[in-house]
């Protein structure tokens, strides 16, 4: 499996996520920093509608 991180992750390894892909209809998806911790599994469109919603700006304080 391929990990692939976040764009947003800073060099310091800070607040950042990684996706994994080749995987049909759901997104696996892992803290960066424990990378042998739990992986979540999220259906694609779940995904899609999280992903949106954060560049949407709707988490934002």
């Amino acid at each position: 499996m391929t990990w692939i991180k976040s764009s947003y992750s800073d060099r310091d390894g800070g607040d950042c996520i990684e996706v994994a892909s080749g995987f049909p209809g759901v997104v696996p998806v892992r803290d960066s920093k424990a990378v042998q911790g739990p992986e979540l599994v999220f259906p694609v469109a779940r995904w899609a509608s999280f992903v949106a919603a954060v560049k949407g700006g709707a988490f934002t304080g």
